[in-house]
């Protein structure tokens, strides 16, 4: 199986480096390009095509959304195999994260995530879903929360407007695999954000039985990872 091409766009050269030496140890990843500013970054993508983008928002020439929102748009219609980026950086204020999404931004994490995390993260945006620090998982989920709410409103007011919820194969799936009061007690603390050492230490278990309770929501509402869960589980209203 093919390693991992990753380029890193990091301004700060320290942070660059290290990342690069940590990325470097790791099974299955190579660091194929690195640059420090936007300008650079946008030429490295263009010529090598990486699997993952880490880019930074802070770059000097070109923030990161920027970055993101124009090397997304150029690619919009061509039938390369997509770079994913993933979004790297201190801010977790939400006006960061949701216009990093907007701009087409894969996954976001936070510059003191861990490397095992940080492989982790890669690995899920690779394959084609979302990665959210659970730092800052909550922004999103507020946000899905008040586009559901502003959807019901609209709803009541104009009957003719469509509610974006879940279709009726999906509630199928909830009847025929129903969730357990554990399982709903987890998903809760899911859509709250937190950790499963968090949830571990609510819930009085252990983290083998959350990471457990976790692998059967997933199957049981049949999606890749914890966001999308929690976000289902707004939409269908199983958490309110």
């Amino acid at each position: 199986m093919s390693p991992m091409r990753v380029v890193l766009i990091e301004d700060h050269n320290l942070t660059r480096m290290g990342l690069q030496a940590a990325l470097q140890e790791q099974d299955g990843i190579e660091v194929v390009g690195e640059a420090a500013n936007a300008t650079q970054g946008l030429k490295l993508l263009e010529s090598l095509k990486p699997d993952v983008a880490i880019v930074d928002i802070g770059l000097p020439d070109m923030d990161g959304i920027d970055l993101t929102r124009k090397f997304k748009s150029s690619h919009a219609d061509t039938q390369e195999p997509e770079t994913k980026v993933l979004i790297l950086t201190m801010h977790d204020s939400e006006d960061a994260v949701l216009a990093a999404f907007a701009a087409g931004a894969n996954s976001y994490c936070m510059k003191d995530i861990e490397i095992e995390q940080l492989v982790e993260a890669l690995t899920v945006t690779q394959e084609g879903n979302s990665w959210i620090d659970p730092a800052i998982a909550s922004i999103v989920l507020r946000q899905v929360k008040r586009e559901t709410s502003s959807q019901v409103e609209a709803a009541n007011q104009d009957r003719t407007v469509k509610i974006d919820g879940v279709g009726p194969e999906y509630e199928q799936v909830i009847e025929a695999y129903p969730l357990t009061e554990r399982e709903l007690e987890v998903l809760e603390l899911i859509v709250a954000g937190a950790s499963n050492a968090t949830i571990a230490e609510k819930l009085y278990i252990t983290v083998g039985t959350v990471k457990t309770h976790v692998r059967n929501i997933l199957n049981k509402l049949c999606v890749d990872d914890r966001t999308q869960a929690a976000v289902h589980a707004l939409r269908s209203g199983l958490i309110t």
